[in-house]
């Protein structure tokens, strides 16, 4: 057991370490392999659902084809926003703008109906992407 839980532990600080963006599953897996003590594939998801369960990382879906990516829950730090996902790279950004908060509040005020700014995602394609970088 306390292997297990070194590895939860390595998984987490991963992620920890990244907590301005979200990372995969495929990329923790990269990152450990590169390491002295690689974590297989099967432990890093074993890993994050439970880090998801217990509401240390946030799981985020955007789609029905790509994988998940996962987010340190940092309570303190991180608010209610929306997110903008490239078609092109698969990055996906968080989008904190005034402006489409007062969206939010026009939906809930004149539709009655509260959106989730967590799982909402407006799809596109992000700066690098257009430039061809």
């Amino acid at each position: 057991m306390q292997y297990k839980t070194k590895q939860r532990e390595a998984v987490l600080n991963y992620i920890v370490s990244h907590k301005d963006n979200h990372v995969t599953a495929a990329q923790i897996v990269a990152f450990f392999s590169q390491g002295d003590e690689p974590i297989g594939r099967t432990t890093v998801y074993r890993h994050l659902d439970k880090l998801a369960e217990s509401g240390k990382v946030r799981r985020y879906i955007t789609d029905g084809v790509t994988g998940a990516c996962y987010q340190y829950n940092d309570n303190e730090n991180c608010h209610s926003h929306f997110h903008l996902k490239c078609e092109e790279c698969g990055q996906l950004a968080h989008l904190q703008c005034d402006a489409l908060g007062d969206v939010h509040e026009h939906v809930l005020t004149h539709h009655d109906f509260h959106i989730n700014m967590m799982k909402t995602v407006f799809y596109g394609v992000c700066e690098l992407c257009r430039k061809g970088a």
